[in-house]
């Protein structure tokens, strides 16, 4: 009989501190704007909070990963010590009630999506094996949450929740993108679906702005375009991701 060794258990405040860096490093949270959360239990979650001697998302510190409840409240008997919940905590939270198969979000404001969105320019699949998660999302479609608010308030949360129904990713016009994962590996799907994301947009943009000709992906391209799976689409593109940010100087000791 085979014996594999089983694989260490996953730091998870060490793994959002870690997405919190890859957002910030490739643009799509600039300066402190931005969180990622993974949830806990039925209702806590863990969160990337403001820290006492807060440095923007590209420098977060596993220190900065806090578990709250889904009101915000540091869970059993604890203490936030100096630190806040993001101001836009019900963004997860009212995402997390309304979709039980969701385990991860990511809040952040790529510049791409946000100038795509403010300037009408539709995300459509007029590319495919190039980047096939971005070409997927363009061919299931993006919901939009028209509101360019700070979502600050349940209410508005419920909002956010509601325009993103059952898709994996949001635009919030005039503001940012919400995205979620769900598995062992949630954290990981919802930035890569982030990234994603950034990448349609930035095409679609690139595109409009020569002039907008490019035609939809046809029937027959679009049934060619396989499922690589969470290994390939999650797992492995964090891994690259953790890569660049040790050759960036920007890896945390594990």
């Amino acid at each position: 009989m085979d014996h594999h060794p089983a694989e260490p258990p996953v730091d998870r405040r060490l793994l959002i501190a870690h997405a919190c860096r890859v957002l910030g490093a490739r643009g799509l949270a600039e300066d402190v704007l931005g969180h990622v959360s993974l949830r806990t239990g039925p209702d806590r979650i863990l969160v990337r909070c403001r820290g006492p001697q807060e440095e923007g998302l590209v420098f977060t510190r596993r220190d900065d990963v806090h578990e709250v409840d889904l009101d915000g409240r540091a869970v059993d008997g604890g203490d936030l010590a100096g630190w806040a919940v993001p101001n836009e905590l019900p963004i997860h939270a009212e995402v997390l009630r309304a979709r039980p198969d969701v385990d991860a979000v990511v809040h952040c404001h790529p510049p791409s999506v946000l100038i795509a969105g403010l300037e009408g320019v539709p995300l459509r699949p007029i590319f495919g094996a190039y980047h096939l998660p971005a070409a997927r999302l363009a061919l299931d479609g993006v919901p939009v949450y028209p509101r360019s608010v700070l979502v600050r308030r349940p209410d508005l949360g419920r909002e956010v929740a509601a325009a993103l129904g059952a898709a994996p990713v949001l635009v919030m016009r005039g503001h940012g993108i919400t995205t979620v994962g769900s598995g062992p590996h949630a954290v990981e799907q919802a930035v890569g679906r982030a990234l994603a994301l950034d990448a349609l947009a930035r095409v679609c943009l690139e595109s409009a702005r020569l002039g907008g000709r490019a035609a939809d992906l046809p029937p027959e391209d679009v049934a060619e375009l396989p499922d690589l799976g969470s290994a390939f689409n999650d797992v492995m593109l964090f891994r690259h991701h953790l890569a660049r940010l040790r050759h960036e100087g920007l890896l945390l000791d594990q």
